[in-house]
C-alpha cells in the first residue's frame, strides 16, 4: 500500500491539528481529505500556506489558553453548594457526580466541559471537598464543593446504643 505525505487545513480527531504534516494512505488522502478541503497535498509550494495555518494554530491555542485561565480564576473564587435527600433511617437518595458539579458551576454562570472534573467516586456524604478540573493540558482549577445531606442521621455514640438496649 502506497502512503503519501498531506499537510492538514483542520484538526481531524485521531490524525492531528491544522497545519501537522502527517502520513497517510494515499487512497484516504486523494478520495476524502484532499477533495474534502480538510488537507492539502505536501508540495513546496503550499509551504508559505502551511507557515499561515501554524501562525493561525498558534494565535487560536494562546487564546484558549489565556480563556482557561480566566475561567480557572473564576472557578478559584466560588463555592458549588450542593444538596442530597436521605430516607428515615439516613440512607442518602442518589450521589453526586461531575454531572451535578458541573450544572452548580453552571448556575454560577461559570460553564465547563463535565469530563473535565476529576471526580474519582461519587460524593455521597456531607461536607467540604476540593475537586479538581483538568480544562487545559496546562490549566486545572480546583472546585470548591459543599455538600449538605438533608435528614442526614448522625452516627449515634455507643454509650447511647447500651443505653437505649437496657
Amino acid at each position: 500500500m502506497a502512503n503519501m505525505k498531506v499537510i492538514l487545513a483542520t484538526k481531524i480527531e485521531g490524525l492531528g491539528c491544522e497545519a501537522d504534516l502527517v502520513t497517510v494512505k494515499a487512497g484516504y488522502g486523494r478520495n476524502y481529505l484532499i477533495p474534502q478541503g480538510l488537507a492539502f497535498e505536501a508540495t513546496p509550494a503550499n509551504q508559505r500556506f502551511i507557515n499561515m495555518l501554524q501562525k493561525k494554530r498558534a494565535e487560536r491555542e494562546a487564546a484558549e489558553l489565556a480563556n482557561f485561565k480566566e475561567i480557572a480564576a473564576k472557578i478559584a473564587t466560588v463555592t458549588v453548594e450542593l444538596t442530597l435527600e436521605a430516607g428515615e433511617n439516613g440512607k442518602v437518595f442518589g450521589a453526586i457526580t461531575n454531572q451535578q458539579i458541573q450544572e452548580g458551576l453552571l448556575a454560577l454562570g461559570i460553564e465547563i466541559d463535565r469530563h473535565s472534573i476529576e471526580l474519582e467516586k461519587p460524593i455521597k456524604k456531607s461536607g467540604s471537598y476540593e475537586i479538581p478540573a483538568k480544562l487545559h493540558p496546562e490549566v486545572t482549577a480546583i472546585v470548591k464543593v459543599v455538600l449538605t445531606v438533608k435528614g442526614e442521621v448522625a452516627e449515634p455514640a455507643p454509650a447511647a446504643e447500651e443505653a437505649a438496649a437496657e
